[in-house]
């Protein structure tokens, strides 16, 4: 098989994208499965996943994690832990918790880029999300590029809109082709340190993202909501249809729980 310079193939140029739900992203890049912010449950503490959604309990042969923070609807431990002994990509001061629970090998460069593999490399980028601190796990937070393949990632993890979005161009030192953007959240209402979609379209802009794909939205409702009243879990995903184009030229994907999206480097077709 062919390879290029970065240590991909011409059959592997790009992402694949698969959305597990919330804030879980299977990304495929260059042969290298990174998977985001793991909750591979129906259940847990006082949240529960949309009975219609069809749960990963298990994702094979992940090759790292990355975490953007340790809030539990992000770093759920049992779903962490069916992963095995992987690389696990976090703030730094998240590091000695993941150590803690033997879940991988703790790591994290703030300033410069992480070789994943030969041709994939991950840098920490800005999140703003200091609400609801908890007092039991460390409190570091993080977004993340994700540069291989022929393309720049954008792991937005949970973040309010800040002015440093604008230099992650410069940071990736190429266009970000993919962001992957939260919506929603598990509540009709946001807390602060998230973005609705209005926030998300104009943190599109701001980043000069070339496609968009919404997570943390339309998975997850308190215990006892009844069924027939979660059409606001599906609200944000729908509105961030309408008001996208008003900010950014953007192609926007909303993939169904469980569907993929393939994004190929500029000049390529995606499909």
């Amino acid at each position: 098989m062919a390879r290029r310079p970065d240590g991909g193939s011409r059959e592997d140029a790009g992402v694949h994208v698969t959305w597990l739900g919330h804030a879980t992203v299977l990304l495929e890049v260059a042969g290298v499965r990174l998977l985001t912010d793991p909750l591979l449950r129906a259940r847990f503490g006082p949240l529960r996943r949309r009975g219609d959604l069809p749960v990963h309990r298990h994702v094979d042969d992940v090759d790292a994690v990355l975490l953007s923070h340790l809030h539990h609807d992000h770093a759920d431990l049992p779903s962490l832990r069916r992963l095995g002994h992987v690389p696990v990509l976090t703030d730094p001061a998240n590091v000695p918790w993941v150590d803690r629970q033997h879940l991988g090998v703790g790591d994290a460069s703030a300033d410069e880029w992480r070789p994943v593999a030969p041709g994939v490399e991950v840098l920490l980028v800005r999140a703003d999300h200091d609400a609801r601190p908890m007092p039991h796990r460390p409190n570091g937070t993080t977004g993340m590029l994700v540069r291989g393949g022929g393309v720049v990632v954008w792991f937005a993890g949970d973040t309010s809109l800040h002015d440093e979005m604008t230099l992650l161009p410069e940071l990736a030192g190429a266009p970000v082709d993919l962001a992957l953007l939260p919506v929603g959240g598990w509540g009709p209402r946001l807390s602060p340190g998230h973005m609705g979609p209005a926030e998300a379209a104009e943190a599109a802009a701001r980043s000069g993202a070339r496609h968009v794909v919404p997570i943390h939205y339309g998975t997850l409702h308190p215990t006892g909501w009844p069924a027939t009243r979660l059409g606001w879990t599906t609200d944000p995903g729908h509105r961030l249809v309408e008001v996208l184009p008003r900010w950014s030229d953007a192609t926007l994907h909303v993939p169904d729980v469980g569907g993929a999206v393939r994004v190929t480097p500029r000049g390529g077709v995606p499909t």
